[in-house]
Parts: C-alpha cells; structure tokens; sequence
C-alpha cells in the first residue's frame, strides 16, 4: 500500500520511470545499482551503490524494501531465491529464468502454442554448420543470454559469412542458439501485464522500426489490420497466462504480409517501446506494472491518442534539444546519463498526433535522426 517500499534492482531509464510513477502512489524506493546517481537513483528515496551480484547488497534491499522488482534481465537468480523468505517477490525467478535464455524462451512460446522462427540449439562450429544446414540461409546465429540491442547477435546470409570474426565471439560463449529467417513485413509489440488475482491489462499494438537492431520508432496504433491487432492482443494476454505473470512483459513479434504473427522475444519488464503509454494512454505501462506487482486491480487499457515514439541516442542529444525550442507540442524525456554515447539511448521523445504518416516525416524534415549509424 502507498507507505510501503518497492525495491528495484537495477537503475536505468526503466527503473527511473518506474519509480516516478510509484511515487506518485505514494510509495517509497529503493534502488540497487552499481553507479552513484543513476538514472533510478536520481528520483528514489535511496540508492544502494553496489554491483547487482553482491549478496549482501540483495540482503539489504530485501530488509528495506516490502516488495522487491527489476528493470532488467540479467538478474542473479540465486541471490533472489535466497532472500524470496523475507520479502515479495511476486515475479519470481522462473519468469526470469525462462525469458533471459533465449532457448528456453523459444521451447517455452513453442509449448504455449506461439509461432516462433525456427531454432536449432549450438554449442561449436560443427553445431552451427549442421544447424545452417537444416534453417538454411539466411538465419541469425545469437547468443542464448545477455544480448540486447544487437549486441550478442549476427546475421549470416551467405557461408562466407562464417568467416565473420564475430562468428566466433558469439560461439565463445558455447551456448548459443541459430535461429531460420522469418520474412515479415513489419515489426510490433504488445505490452500485457497480470496481477496475482489473475487481472490482466493489455495494451494496443506498437509497431516498431529499428535502425541497426537499436528500436528507432514506435508508431501507436500498429499500422495493420484490427483483425491482425485483435490476434496479438489475445497472443499476448495466452502467454501472460501461460507464465502466470506478475507484473508487465513485453511480448515481441513480426507479422508477415499475410497477417501471420510469430513471436520474437519476451521482455519481464517495462520495454522501450511501451513508453508511448506515458502520455497516449489512460495509465502508463510503468503504472501497471507497478499496480500489477502489489496487486491491485487492474484497468482496462485506452488508447487516448494516437502517438510516435522517438528515441534520443547519443548522436541525436544535441540536435534533440535544439528542437525544444520550436517543438512546444513535443513531449521531451532525459534520463539523466551522465556520459554520453553513440548509440546509448539518452532520452525519448512522444508526439500525440491526429496524422501518423505527417508525423513521421515531421521527425525525418528534423534532420535529427538522419545519422542511421
């Protein structure tokens, strides 16, 4: 109840929203990350600065804290077990356990009845030749865990590719997975989310444009059929149910041009292209997800206005803040980084707009976002 404290594991722009909105309920937070003055630690009543294994670390934001959530995957799923007697963890570990392996993701979404691009398991070069031979080209050889945003991850279209130095970085970490090509037509996400009574809370379709594996745009509503929307919806609330979710997930998928829908990824957290929902819904995912993990009832999702979502990385800092000056409808986000880098994403800007299409060119004539790379 509002008085209490949530601990968060992990300080990044997630977490940082995350608690802004706990806030606003009423609630105290604890943040659990290794930088001083991270973006989480910037608004939360305290922060422990330690590395997110350090036992003693989890222990004390477990004896501070009255329900314990995360922003990210990589979580020490041992240490969480071993403080799951002295504070809620009402996620658990399996839901981590499951979406922070992308092969057991993959099996998992499969036993659920979800599409997936097909997959073979590698662990060596022998492995990946006989698993090239049976996908075919071209197909993505990825590691299981700790990619994110491309990292981890390379596209192999032809067998000289195999001569890819990165090829064998990937294979290094002996426990990696090749997944067949799926040629769809445009790239969405559904964020759902379910309390432990079992309320579910679904939110409209993102459709997702990324530049080099980094999301770039999210365009509210998907631009497909309802039929199509209506199917991932439902898609996304079965798997909620199929995890016996707690919290918010981000559920990933391509849809071809036929309308199919296959899973890509689950995301157990707030995801950046869920961040639309600040300004263009009735409650953000940041909202439900803590509403969804202290177990209060939950809302059915309105779609308010129309939206773009626009990430800020390094490269677009500067031009970015040059257009709060001529941009007054914009709706501008800075997470507080204090180092700037290429390709790191420092903010995200959210348009509410009665025509998509206008808006999208309006971002490009910004010239802002030109540099792809």
């Amino acid at each position: 109840m509002p008085g209490q404290t949530i601990g968060i594991i992990g300080g990044g722009q997630l977490g940082q929203m995350m608690a802004l909105s706990a806030k606003y309920a009423g609630f105290k937070i604890i943040v659990l990350d290794p930088t001083p003055h991270c973006p989480a630690g910037q608004v939360a009543d305290e922060q422990i600065v330690a590395p997110y294994a350090d036992v003693q670390a989890i222990e004390e934001l477990a004896a501070k804290s009255d329900v314990l959530t995360y922003e990210f995957e990589n979580v020490d799923l041992k240490a969480l077990d071993d403080v799951a007697d002295r504070v809620a963890i009402p996620q658990g570990t399996e839901l981590l356990r499951i979406t922070k392996n992308r092969l057991r993701e993959k099996t998992f979404l499969n036993q659920a009845g979800m599409k997936t691009a097909p997959f073979v398991a590698v662990k060596s070069r022998d492995d990946l030749v006989t698993a090239i031979s049976k996908l075919g080209y071209p197909c993505v050889l990825k590691t299981c865990e700790g990619g994110y945003d491309g990292h981890g991850q390379l596209v192999l279209h032809q067998q000289s590719d195999l001569d890819n130095p990165e090829v064998e970085k990937i294979l290094e970490f002996g426990d990696d997975i090749l997944e067949g090509w799926v040629d769809f037509q445009l790239e969405c996400s559904v964020m759902v989310a379910r309390n432990a009574s079992g309320d579910t809370s679904v939110f409209p379709v993102s459709e997702n444009i990324h530049w080099n594996e980094i999301l770039h745009e999210s365009i509210v509503p998907a631009r497909i059929s309802p039929a199509t929307a209506k199917r991932a919806q439902e898609m996304a609330e079965k798997i909620a149910h199929a995890l016996d979710l707690r919290g918010i997930l981000g559920v990933e998928m391509f849809v071809t041009s036929d309308g199919e829908i296959y899973i890509n990824e689950l995301a157990p957290r707030p995801h950046n292209s869920g961040h639309y929902s600040i300004e263009a819904c009735n409650f953000s995912q940041f909202a439900i997800h803590d509403r969804a993990i202290c177990n209060w009832p939950l809302p059915k999702i309105k779609l308010l206005h129309p939206a773009v979502m626009v990430n800020v990385l390094g490269q677009h800092v500067a031009g970015a803040k040059e257009l709060i000056a001529t941009k007054p409808t914009w709706h501008f986000h800075d997470y507080g980084k204090a180092e700037v880098r290429h390709n790191r994403k420092m903010g995200h800007i959210t348009i509410l707009t009665d025509d998509l299409e206008q808006t999208l060119k309006e971002i490009d004539d910004t010239h802002v976002w030109r540099d792809k790379h």
